[in-house]
């Protein structure tokens, strides 16, 4: 049984939160945790007429800086190569748009909508 408070079952809590407070927003829910070697996905969502990849960070403190820095340009590049995988598992052509869902301590949600690009494109 895994333990509630291990950072793989907050991990999943948090995604599950983002997914809820997204679909809120008018989001559908395409994909969780899109795996391959290159990195994850943690949610696939459409937006309108728009694939949106999401990037799930949780901080419980601010101690270390805030959830939506530790997405660094190293990070950015790994997503960006599995967003690419996932295009080509599923093929689409709508345009594609990467978001950042950033929880803080209390469940307090911040989404970045289209936070970054990618890198060197």
């Amino acid at each position: 049984m895994t333990d509630p408070a291990s950072p793989g079952a907050v991990g999943e809590d948090k995604e599950r939160l983002a997914a809820q407070y997204l679909q809120a927003q008018g989001l559908r829910l395409l994909a969780r945790n899109h795996r391959c070697r290159f990195g994850e996905i943690d949610l696939v969502m459409g937006d309108r007429d728009c694939l949106v990849f999401v990037e799930v960070r949780y901080r419980r403190s601010g101690r270390f800086g805030s959830p939506e820095q530790t997405v660094d340009y190293h990070k950015q590049r790994r997503l960006c190569a599995a967003a690419a995988h996932y295009l080509q598992c599923h093929p689409s052509v709508l345009p594609c748009r990467f978001d950042v869902v950033a929880i803080r301590a209390q469940d307090q949600i911040r989404w970045i909508k289209n936070a970054f690009s990618v890198p060197g494109g």
